[in-house]
């Protein structure tokens, strides 16, 4: 499940985003006419962005299993509760996507947190496809 009606949402994440310490405040905004694509800023001033994606609109197929570990710090009683989005970026051969280390968000609290999926065979680097 990941946000479908958003247009802006401030997320606040339970620990840094790699490479993002000590920044833990962030806007989440749609791209206007991209569906499932949205930016993440950072809330402070750092002027820091990522390219989030929708992987039920680009990667039907991707369907992590999450431990307890990794939704109950955002306040949610089951998987069922976060919504999931992954990191998209741009290579030489194009976007790829880390499947690896998706961002869960509670839409209740606007908590976030990327976490890994330890013991899945998820790649870092998934080549992205169009919709």
């Amino acid at each position: 499940m990941a946000p479908t009606q958003l247009d802006t949402v401030h997320l606040t994440f339970t620990a840094p985003p790699p490479g993002f310490a000590p920044v833990v405040d962030f806007t989440l905004s749609a791209v206007d006419g991209a569906d499932g694509l949205f930016t993440l800023r950072d809330s402070e001033g750092a002027d820091l962005r990522l390219f989030l994606v929708d992987p039920g609109v680009f990667v039907p197929d991707y369907a992590p299993k999450l431990a307890e570990e990794h939704y109950t710090p955002l306040g949610a009683e089951s998987s069922e509760q976060v919504d999931t989005l992954v990191v998209a970026t741009m290579t030489d051969t194009g976007p790829v996507v880390n499947l690896f280390a998706p961002i869960l968000v509670n839409p209740a609290t606007n908590a976030a947190a990327q976490v890994i999926l330890d013991g899945t065979d998820w790649p870092i680097r998934a080549q992205l496809v169009a919709p």
